[in-house]
């Protein structure tokens, strides 16, 4: 499976945005994009494709996305009743692996992505490995047994410690690793700095 490959401390610093974790000192470190001429990219007004550009990848990178696998996703949503936005975030918010790291059974969606491409849960009693797969009101997670005894989850709260509030779509059983869709993320769900509008842009050139 095709995958970015890149450092993602270096991909945020080219968004100027922490797509990781690991990546919040780095920012406050060196917050200008890498190579030698990051120093000087503040020195001219972005247009405003660039703007939109750039919002589309910060967001494409953030979710762990491909680009073909975007602009479908971006498609559908333009298809789909209500603001093709928010309706982006929440098609996003309701992929597996971003489901497993909101529940905080992994530190960042990419080890969730991995977790999920492991097939370390089962769907509704049956094993998935696919991440992108989206969940629906009333959908389960539920670890599998064999899993229990992979060291990553018997030391799950120091490796990915329970998150200060779980969104309120999810129910959580953090003992018995389940999770249940409760109800159906809003645009409020999702990160608050990204401005979707400007993606919906880009792909309506």
């Amino acid at each position: 499976m095709a995958r970015e490959s890149r450092p993602i401390v270096k991909l945020s610093r080219r968004e100027g945005y922490a797509l990781h974790p690991k990546a919040h000192k780095a920012l406050v470190k060196r917050s200008g994009p890498p190579g030698q001429q990051g120093q000087y990219s503040g020195r001219k007004k972005d247009s405003q494709y660039s703007l939109q550009l750039r919002e589309k990848q910060k967001v494409k990178r953030l979710y762990g996305l491909l680009e073909r696998q975007f602009a479908k996703l971006m498609d559908e949503a333009s298809r789909t009743r209500g603001q093709s936005g928010a309706t982006l975030l929440v098609f996003l918010e309701l992929r597996i692996d971003n489901i497993i790291y909101r529940a905080g059974f992994a530190p960042s969606r990419q080890a969730a992505r991995q977790l999920a491409t492991h097939g370390h849960f089962m769907l509704n009693a049956k094993r998935v490995d696919i991440p992108s797969i989206r969940l629906k009101l009333g959908d389960k997670l539920v670890l599998r047994d064999v899993s229990k005894k992979n060291e990553y989850f018997k030391q799950i709260d120091e490796l990915s410690p329970a998150p200060g509030n779980i969104p309120g779509w999810l129910k959580v059983n953090r003992k018995s690793f389940q999770i249940e869709v409760i109800g159906t993320p809003s645009r409020e769900d999702a990160e608050p700095d990204i401005k979707e509008q400007l993606i919906v842009e880009y792909y309506s050139r």
